[in-house]
């Protein structure tokens, strides 16, 4: 795993964003972090403890993708949790990506569908766009490792965004999965139409 600061000033709120397969910050520096410290957490071939969070008052969880799933193995003591276009069950044939066509993505991922598969989270790429900190062959590893974690079955969201034209995880197994989701207009990326974190709290 790896964690950022995107943003530390001593405050004493803290926002935890769980990121998606295979990404880096490339899809959240934009945002405005206004009065809380940003840690962002990728990249999951293996799962370790996150740093101390204890001096925060108030803590907060944006959890993207399979971030989604990742997130329900932390206990953070926090006031919201936000799940944005994922499930706890993010490989699953009702509720996420169904196992055989992960199964595929798996075994032919290569530099090529890694292209397709960015171009495809977005309805319109940003210009620009780059994953400049992922190699081909440490996201085929995440791959891997993603489908023996489990989500907890007690984890709460309070929130569950979901994308109209989700191509990554379907549309249709996120609303399979969440009782009251809050639809947007968007690809499986959305946080290019957001401005400020506190926007996904």
């Amino acid at each position: 795993m790896r964690f950022n600061w995107l943003n530390k000033q001593s405050n004493n709120k803290v926002i935890v964003f769980f990121n998606g397969w295979g990404m880096d910050d490339s899809v959240v520096r934009h945002l405005d972090a206004g009065e809380y410290d940003i840690l962002t957490v990728c990249d999951y071939n293996e799962l370790v403890p996150l740093p101390n969070l204890d001096l925060y008052k108030e803590k907060f969880v944006v959890a993207w993708s399979m971030g989604v799933m990742v997130a329900t193995n932390y206990n953070i003591n926090a006031i919201s949790v936000t799940a944005v276009n994922g499930t706890p069950f993010s490989i699953h044939p009702d509720f996420g990506i169904n196992p055989k066509v992960y199964k595929l993505m798996e075994l032919g991922f290569n530099d090529q569908s890694r292209n397709k598969f960015i171009a495809k989270m977005f309805d319109t790429m940003p210009e620009n766009f780059e994953i400049d900190s992922r190699t081909t062959e440490d996201q085929k590893a995440e791959l891997t490792a993603l489908k023996k974690y489990e989500a907890s079955p007690n984890y709460k969201f309070n929130r569950a965004i979901v994308s109209k034209n989700d191509n990554i995880i379907p549309t249709k197994s996120q609303l399979n999965y969440w009782e009251n989701p809050e639809l947007v207009d968007g690809g499986h990326c959305i946080f290019f139409n957001y401005k400020s974190w506190e926007e996904l709290l």
